[in-house]
């Protein structure tokens, strides 16, 4: 006969130490845990206010007040010509960028010429589509300063144009505003003139192809796989290469994009159709592993409760599994297209790092997107191209949260509580 275990003491000194050694240990983890937490929040904060303060001056415009005469300019214009369908190609052979450098000029002297932009002249055509009348006036207009005096006005730049600035905003003859050009603009060589609009378009248009193409594919491949699918070592493999690609490197769809949409079937090159396209071979993926695993997790329950009142197999699937897995569903597509949205490898391989200085009207224009545009000027030399950076960095994440939170809302809707 077995002799009983004897009966621990748990009042034993002894055991008292074993305890107070687990409640310390779990103290400690907790901590760690604590301090994981703390240091992951602090290095997210120092990024967003690193990226807010160099960023924000990217938004703001520096502006010279400039007197124009333009009766005195005797410009080759007439009002009603001027609000007509011709006024672009009428403003455009006008002399209006060597009326802007004789005007500042006059107001500033030699120097005057340098100290605005050299797109500033279109200050002066937007004024005129905008008010004909002052082709028969003087008038004082805003031109936007040349890059170094916007940089002074800014608290960089050299010694003499800071205190160049501080002349000027003695004599109110400095202005600072929202700037326009870099909200409504395209790329340019002119860091006063480039714009983030034409980028935010193409990223646009290559998302919407992306997410039509990679989410009613991805989410009938998920429901043929785990609805309808025999288990055989066809279905494994098929298993095994979709597992495989979602870690393939996104330079590896850039290649395959490269050589079927652009060399095979010859679609546009730097387009936002074969940005979206390619990008959604690398999402698909996936989106049919996070539907697999949200269709997976219906239970059988609801598959067979259907089936006993008379429902179809596929009203089965489609009035009552795909409905309760498609939260699990809308969170593989928030992870996909957040991937796809902050990719720029496959992108580069297929051309959309072109320089584009109209935006996008069509998905065959060419385009280009936030993350390659951020490379681009990334790599420019002009200190102002820096704080351009910054702010196209802020556009990307105000557009990535903005995305994300329609997909957690819709996914937040659908969502059921067992």
């Amino acid at each position: 006969m077995n002799n009983p275990a004897p009966r621990t003491d748990w009042r034993a000194p002894a055991m008292a130490r074993r305890v107070k050694r687990r409640y310390a240990a779990e103290r400690r983890f907790r901590l760690l845990g604590l301090l994981a937490v703390v240091a992951s929040a602090g290095f997210l904060a120092f990024l967003l206010a690193n990226m807010v303060m160099n960023g924000a001056q990217g938004f703001v415009q520096t502006r010279l007040v400039i007197p124009v005469d333009f009766a005195r300019a005797a410009l080759p214009l007439d009002g009603a010509r001027l609000r007509g369908p011709g006024a672009e190609l009428a403003l455009a052979g006008a002399g209006l960028p060597e009326l802007a450098t004789s005007a500042a000029t006059e107001a500033y002297g030699e120097r005057g010429a340098a100290m605005i932009a050299d797109s500033g002249w279109t200050v002066l055509r937007d004024a005129l589509k905008r008010d004909p009348g002052l082709l028969s006036r003087r008038a004082l207009i805003a031109i936007p300063a040349a890059a170094a005096l916007d940089q002074a006005a800014k608290g960089r730049g050299a010694p003499a144009d800071r205190a160049l600035i501080d002349q000027l905003r003695a004599q109110g003859r400095v202005e600072t505003g929202v700037s326009l050009p870099f909200l409504f603009g395209s790329d340019s060589t002119d860091p006063v003139q480039a714009g983030i609009w034409g980028a935010l378009k193409g990223s646009l248009f290559t998302m919407a192809v992306t997410l039509l193409l990679a989410f009613p594919v991805g989410v009938l491949a998920a429901l043929y796989l785990e609805e309808y699918a025999p288990r055989n070592a066809l279905t494994d493999f098929i298993e095994v290469s979709i597992n495989n690609l979602a870690a393939v490197p996104s330079i590896i769809f850039g290649l395959l994009g490269l050589a079927v949409f652009l060399n095979l079937f010859d679609l546009p090159r730097s387009a936002s159709i074969v940005g979206g396209m390619t990008l959604a071979l690398m999402t698909m993926p996936v989106i049919v592993i996070a539907g697999r695993n949200a269709i997976r997790g219906v239970p059988p329950s609801i598959r067979d409760a259907a089936l006993g009142v008379g429902a179809s197999p596929i009203q089965v699937v489609f009035h009552h599994v795909l409905p309760l897995a498609l939260p699990g569903i809308l969170t593989g597509t928030i992870i996909g297209m957040a991937r796809a949205l902050g990719e720029t490898a496959p992108l580069l391989m297929i051309g959309m790092r072109a320089f584009i200085a109209t935006p996008p009207d069509k998905l065959t224009d060419p385009a280009t997107v936030l993350p390659v545009q951020i490379f681009l000027w990334s790599d420019e030399i002009d200190r102002a191209f820096i704080e351009k950076t910054s702010a196209a960095i802020i556009v990307l994440l105000v557009f990535l949260l903005a995305m994300n939170s329609v997909a957690v809302y819709l996914r937040n809707k659908f969502e059921t509580r067992w």
